[in-house]
């Protein structure tokens, strides 16, 4: 198979999988930590018109989805690319982060939890997840 395509497939993988990992984890959140009384997670402007009920309690399950799915995603590309691995892995933190931007912008959060995850939950976990998928040092 062609470098080319193996870095490309690298990349759906990573993104893919560590989606496929976010969205379980924010589902098994939910039953874990259930949202306030009168919350209904389908709908945003009930996020909005009750956030103030939300604890910290509430953003720990988003925060491991962030985290975990970037870090798995990043582990998944760095194993299947061919090459550059590192600019790989880093790419599928820069995509999460993308969405970690616009989730901010979407879902109020406290300002503590917005620094916390788009500082620590995407391009450190893609790093992260490239030293433990034992990615290589590539000169460019």
């Amino acid at each position: 198979m062609s470098p080319l395509i193996k870095n490309l497939l690298a990349i759906i993988a990573g993104w893919v999988i560590g989606a496929a990992v976010n969205m379980g984890l924010i589902l098994v959140g939910q039953t874990v930590i259930p949202e306030p009384e009168g919350i209904d997670p389908a709908n945003m402007e009930s996020f909005k018109e009750n956030f103030h009920l939300f604890e910290p309690k509430h953003f720990l399950f988003p925060f491991l989805a962030h985290a975990l799915g970037t870090l798995v995603g990043a582990y998944v590309a760095t194993k299947i690319a061919a090459s550059y691995q590192r600019n790989i892995a880093l790419g599928i933190g820069f995509l999460f982060l993308l969405g970690g931007i616009s989730m901010v912008m979407m879902v109020p959060s406290p300002t503590w939890f917005t620094l916390l995850d788009l500082v620590v939950a995407y391009i450190p976990m893609a790093f992260l997840g490239y030293k433990l998928a034992g990615g290589r040092k590539e000169s460019v």
